[in-house]
């Protein structure tokens, strides 16, 4: 049984001011988003321009920023924050919901496509396989805060580990490294892999809403369940109710895009 390193959350200071890992982990993703972004563009992934890229990402932090932490407000602790609410801008300190995180980037990324007149979906495909490594990043720095710590599991399980934070010391599942390795890094090489080749439009868009949704539904069983806006009694969590649409929404958008394509 292993023991959570209890890292500091911040990662240095500059005079009064503190850079937090959290905040670090943002930058992470935003930077490999430019690199990888830059390489599909190179290699002809893309017809956007390299400017059109930095005007894309901008829009896309503001839409992750606030898309993020409205989720986190309404979909898994509003009373909290009705009750404290300066602390909704309190967005150092952790708390981003990936699914409002998504919507306010759908909005963002429609915003910029209507100002460039291109298509949407041209823009969404583009964007999919630049995401999961992004999402590895937040995962990690959630795991840095110690926050978003597993279930109780058995203590004979190798890498089960006590999260102090949780204020029990059991053992738990260390689910934020789940979340790293199936929403991070395995739905990237899934993703990079199959958008290598041409597709179908919206092919790209549809296998990243089924693979996000496919591995947050099984990695939220290994995690301690949010209370939500319908609190605990559901025998699924807040995470799997939000990711059942995302799947069924992907696998429309496949079969719609290759049954287009046939035609």
């Amino acid at each position: 049984m292993l023991l959570h390193p209890q890292f500091d959350p911040v990662a240095f200071s500059l005079g009064p001011l503190s850079v937090r890992w959290y905040g670090l982990m943002y930058l992470l993703a935003f930077v490999q988003f430019i690199f990888l972004g830059r390489y599909r563009i190179k290699h002809g992934s893309s017809t956007l321009s390299v400017e059109q890229l930095d005007d894309l990402l901008f829009y896309g932090m503001l839409g992750v920023i606030v898309g993020g932490r409205l989720g986190q407000v309404f979909f898994y602790d509003p009373a909290y924050y009705l009750s404290n609410p300066l602390e909704i801008l309190a967005v150092w300190k952790g708390g981003m919901s990936f699914h409002g995180g998504f919507i306010g980037v759908l909005v963002a990324l429609g915003l910029w496509a209507k100002k460039q007149d291109v298509n949407w979906w041209d823009i969404t495909d583009f964007v999919a396989p630049l995401v999961p490594l992004g999402l590895a990043a937040g995962r990690l720095g959630n795991f840095i805060n110690g926050e978003l710590w597993g279930r109780v599991t058995d203590a004979s399980l190798p890498w089960a580990m006590v999260f102090p934070q949780a204020g029990d010391m059991l053992p738990r599942h260390p689910s934020q490294l789940y979340h790293i390795g199936l929403e991070g890094f395995s739905l990237f090489v899934i993703l990079w892999l199959y958008s290598r080749q041409s597709r179908p439009r919206s092919a790209v868009s549809g296998a990243f809403l089924v693979g996000y949704g496919c591995f947050r539904f099984i990695t939220e069983f290994f995690r301690e369940p949010d209370a939500g806006i319908f609190g605990q009694s559901y025998t699924i969590s807040m995470g799997q109710w939000l990711s059942l649409p995302m799947m069924l929404i992907g696998v429309a958008l496949l079969v719609l895009a290759y049954r287009r394509k046939s035609l």
